[in-house]
């Protein structure tokens, strides 16, 4: 996600904060590891095996099997992630990447607000 963030956003300060934030309630934003995509995969069957679907005690299901866990697993990540702006670059670490977390089996479109501030 992080290519595609940067591509919507004309310039960056040379010292400033980045603020994401996504408008949905399945659907979070996170920092992670961007250059093995195994990762991605053992974070989709860690969050599965923490917030299964279909559990007994659920009931908000009328949208579908997935969507209580993704309002869940939502609120374990969180809707928003700040990064450093130094150099007019981002300043994540070497193997630091933005992620979209779709915790929905089918999402759909997803919109996510970017506010800068800095120098």
């Amino acid at each position: 996600m992080t290519d595609e963030i940067m591509s919507h956003i004309p310039g960056l300060p040379k010292v400033g904060l980045l603020n994401l934030f996504i408008k949905h309630t399945s659907a979070a934003l996170s920092i992670n590891e961007n250059a093995d995509p195994d990762v991605r995969v053992d974070m989709k069957s860690i969050f599965d095996r923490l917030v299964r679907e279909r559990e007994l005690f659920y009931i908000h299901t009328m949208e579908g099997d997935d969507d209580m866990p993704a309002h869940a697993k939502t609120s374990i990540i969180g809707p928003s992630i700040t990064i450093p702006i130094t150099n007019g670059r981002l300043n994540l670490g070497t193997w630091q990447g933005i992620y979209l977390c779709e915790f929905r089996n089918y999402g759909g479109a997803r919109k996510i607000v970017a506010t800068i501030t800095g120098e």
